[in-house]
């Protein structure tokens, strides 16, 4: 259920999943994956039909705890969800794109 970030960078240059950050705002504002959409973990359920069915989900947060609950709760609701593996630490550490550019990973 966990998708290694260069998979999930891939997915997201050929525009095939959406990316759906469920950190807190301020881990948000430090840095995030550039076109990922911000909805704290507890909207995320609330905000469920702003989300297409039709397309796979990628959850992020910290370093997978979070996105692996709302990863979940979508594929138990039918959607084609999964967790970044590793967070946005492993992100990062793998040089990944970021926003901005100097971003940082927030502690949580």
């Amino acid at each position: 259920m966990d998708v290694e970030p260069e998979e999930v960078a891939e997915l997201q240059r050929r525009r095939a999943v959406q990316v759906v950050d469920v950190r807190e705002p301020y881990e948000w504002d430090a840095g995030r994956i550039p076109g990922a959409r911000h909805v704290e973990l507890s909207e995320v359920a609330a905000q469920a039909e702003t989300i297409d069915r039709d397309a796979p989900v990628v959850f992020v947060c910290r370093v997978g705890g979070r996105s692996t609950m709302a990863a979940q709760a979508f594929r138990r609701a039918g959607y084609d969800a999964y967790s970044l593996a590793g967070g946005m630490l492993a992100w990062a550490q793998r040089g990944l794109p970021f926003e901005p550019a100097d971003g940082t990973v927030a502690d949580h």
